[in-house]
């Protein structure tokens, strides 16, 4: 009887999941009928909250990696979506320089938890053929932490059917510095090896030394959470962007949610083409 009952809900749920699959397949043929961004960042805020509302531990104690397992998981069925709808480039804001100044034993065990979740990475991004890309002061990592991140980003470097950017040690600030001090310094390589006459450094030359350099400017930024701000996020890039916020926490987002902000998109996408063509003009 127990076996019977077990299969019986079994086969619901098969059932359920592919009504939700079909549903989905729906609604996303009707967003594509309208233009698709190309690249939507997350600011994947919340992640605290949702361990308090969960009753999990925010230090490294036991159950205390429950929040960060919920937040990388969503992060992967965001991955999912956007590579269905047929978004090339994501980036995730992971972790700020600004969070270092937490409590010892939390910045730990969210260093401990990101390394765990590397190796599974690892394994996800290369049945999806996506290429990962970590933008931030490295450095500033675990040397265990360091090599695994460049590991990654070497294993899938040849994949490009998506590319999933995670910013980790990371705030606009520190890379528009290193951006500057990189073209100062090959300025001046260039004029002391009289490569070039000419003593200005251009645009195009900071933005090549852009720890983001390997992605377009983000069509979306997507911040949950509730707050309405870009807490030092890609402020650079970020001039001619739509910014999405929403309430729900980052683990608990959903496939609407992320509907809701492609067709917001949609709906002001007419005034950014403007903005992008006035930019241009100038």
């Amino acid at each position: 009887m127990e076996k019977e009952v077990m299969s019986s809900l079994k086969m619901a749920g098969n059932i359920l999941c592919s009504a939700s699959s079909f549903i989905r397949k729906c609604i996303f043929g009707v967003l594509r009928v309208g233009p698709i961004p190309n690249h939507i960042a997350f600011i994947m805020d919340g992640n605290r909250r949702y361990a308090k509302k969960q009753k999990l531990s925010h230090d490294g104690a036991a159950g205390g990696g429950g929040r960060y397992d919920a937040g990388f998981w969503a992060l992967m069925v965001m991955l999912l979506y956007c590579q269905e709808l047929g978004v090339k480039y994501i980036t995730a804001y992971a972790f700020s320089i600004d969070n270092f100044k937490r409590k010892p034993e939390e910045v730990e065990s969210l260093m401990a938890s990101m390394l765990e979740k590397f190796h599974l990475l690892d394994i996800l991004v290369k049945r999806l053929a996506v290429r990962v890309h970590f933008a931030g002061n490295l450095e500033l990592l675990s040397n265990e932490l360091r090599a695994s991140a460049m590991e990654l980003t070497e294993a899938t470097a040849a994949y490009s059917k998506s590319v999933l950017t995670i910013c980790i040690a990371y705030t606009s600030r520190d890379e528009i510095l290193h951006a500057v001090r990189e073209s100062c310094e090959q300025k001046r390589i260039d004029l002391e090896f009289d490569n070039d006459d000419d003593n200005e450094i251009k645009l195009m030359k900071v933005e090549k030394n852009m720890y983001m350099a390997v992605a377009p400017d983000p069509d979306i930024i997507i911040r949950t959470g509730g707050e309405n701000r870009l807490s030092n996020f890609l402020l650079w890039q970020s001039s001619r962007s739509h910014l999405h916020s929403m309430w729900v926490l980052w683990p608990e987002i959903g496939v609407w949610n992320l509907v809701f902000a492609i067709l917001n998109f949609q709906r002001n996408k007419t005034y950014h083409l403007e903005m992008k063509k006035k930019e241009k003009e100038l």
